[in-house]
């Protein structure tokens, strides 16, 4: 899965909308739709502020794993 897909399905799996994630990233709406929409690259920056946001790892964030690893999980020892 590429992440593009990956950051829509989480915030439509939220109820979110582009103008809210955009706020939450701190840039413009069509900003935003041009990562959501695979038209540009999305910077780590911001991938962190999603994976905090969403709570899940940045792995799955990119779409390299699809079981979502929560940020609050204590590693295994």
């Amino acid at each position: 899965m590429h992440y593009y897909q990956r950051i829509r399905d989480l915030r439509e799996d939220n109820d979110k909308k582009q103008e809210e994630i955009a706020l939450v990233l701190g840039i413009t709406r069509p900003q935003y739709h041009l990562y959501e929409s695979g038209k540009r690259e999305m910077p780590m920056h911001l991938f962190m502020k999603l994976a905090k946001f969403y709570n899940v790892s940045l792995d799955y964030l990119s779409g390299l794993i699809d079981i979502p690893e929560r940020l609050d999980r204590k590693p295994s020892k």
